[in-house]
């Protein structure tokens, strides 16, 4: 027994290296099956045409509304109801804001008495007045008497008049303490709530006129000497999926920002009716100085890697080619690339090609638009 379980030992070693040494099933199979044949349905091809792409300085910025108001406090005082929430449109004169008016009240109701009594001590003064007119003509007073009467009633009229003041001043108080819309629109920010306290210059809501709407936006200095009113300019608005907006150069600013060295220029839409109702949505496009014709690609049908970029060719003999490619700056109004060299008017191209393609890979194309999806995609 002792000398069997070595050789049993060895016997085991023996047969696993001779397993380790051949190959796993199906292996060399997988190794020799070709690539798999693709199935592409139209919608999965792009002909390479050519587009008009729109050359000047770029411009970006965002959509904001030429009329808006930062609606404070006139008055300091307590917050006691906000009558308009964000989104909600507003008429002009409508009350959005009511701030407690109680000392404010009291203050005119003071003021009121300040001037009544003020005009009483002035009646008072005056008839004095013409009382010693009457007996200086008779002799029975003095000049003097006369001259301190008159500036006895000169001092209450003054008095009067500060009174008659105050209480101008108090009832626009009370006036400020309703806080109203200046022109209809919509309230884009609220920024108090009631029971707040309010100091003078506090903000509490923010309209605006989305009618008004405008793109401001800025462009490197560097073309500022391209820039002229009344150019068109070219955009998109990001989150506003209604396309391409044109627009015309309204104000361009005079001096460029110190630090980033950026002109502030402002832009009309074309067509205010189609412009967007949301104010802060991001725009990018440019202000058209020129245009031209040029192969162009999405950026989908483009594969990169590090500086290199290709495209994946549909060829007449049912295999996919791949082409290197040279492309242009991105067009930021239409988001297309320019086609430098390698594609040509006419050819087709994978719309959005997966990373699994091989050159010289065989397809063939589905005979309707419902066929089998693509893994292409």
């Amino acid at each position: 027994m002792r000398i069997l379980i070595p050789a049993l030992l060895l016997a085991a070693l023996l047969a696993a290296c001779g397993k380790s040494d051949k190959p796993a099933p199906g292996a060399a199979d997988a190794a020799a099956k070709p690539a798999v044949k693709l199935l592409l349905a139209p919608e999965d091809l792009l002909t390479v045409t050519a587009s008009t792409l729109a050359s000047g300085p770029v411009i970006t910025g965002s959509v904001q509304p030429e009329r808006r108001a930062d609606l404070r406090a006139e008055v300091a005082a307590v917050v006691l109801q906000i009558l308009k929430d964000n989104g909600e449109p507003v008429k002009a004169g409508d009350l959005l804001v009511r701030l407690d008016e109680t000392a404010i009240r009291d203050g005119l109701t003071s003021a009121e008495e300040a001037v009544r009594a003020a005009a009483q001590a002035f009646e008072q003064s005056e008839r004095q007045v013409q009382r010693l007119k009457t007996l200086q003509q008779q002799g029975m007073t003095s000049t003097q008497a006369l001259e301190d009467a008159e500036v006895r009633r000169n001092n209450a009229q003054s008095d009067l008049v500060a009174a008659k003041s105050r209480v101008v001043s108090a009832r626009q108080q009370m006036q400020r303490t309703g806080v109203r819309a200046p022109f209809d629109g919509v309230v884009s920010e609220r920024k108090a709530s009631a029971g707040d306290t309010v100091q003078i210059g506090k903000e509490l809501l923010k309209v605006i006129d989305p009618r008004s709407m405008r793109f401001e936006g800025l462009v490197s200095a560097d073309r500022m000497s391209e820039l002229q009113l009344g150019q068109v300019v070219r955009f998109r608005v990001n989150g506003y999926g209604q396309g391409d907006f044109s627009g015309k150069v309204q104000r361009i600013d005079a001096a460029a920002n110190a630090t980033t060295r950026q002109v502030a220029v402002i832009a009309t839409f074309s067509d205010r009716t189609a412009a967007p109702r949301v104010a802060g949505l991001f725009a990018e496009g440019r202000v058209e100085t020129g245009r031209s014709q040029a192969l162009t690609l999405p950026e989908t049908a483009v594969v990169r890697a590090g500086d290199n970029a290709w495209a994946w060719r549909v060829g007449s003999g049912g295999v996919l080619n791949k082409v290197v490619v040279k492309l242009g700056d991105r067009d930021p109004r239409s988001g297309l690339l320019p086609v430098l060299q390698g594609l040509a008017s006419g050819d087709r191209v994978l719309r959005n090609p997966a990373s699994t393609l091989t050159e010289g890979q065989t397809f063939e194309l589905a005979s309707s638009t419902s066929g089998a999806a693509s893994a292409a995609r």
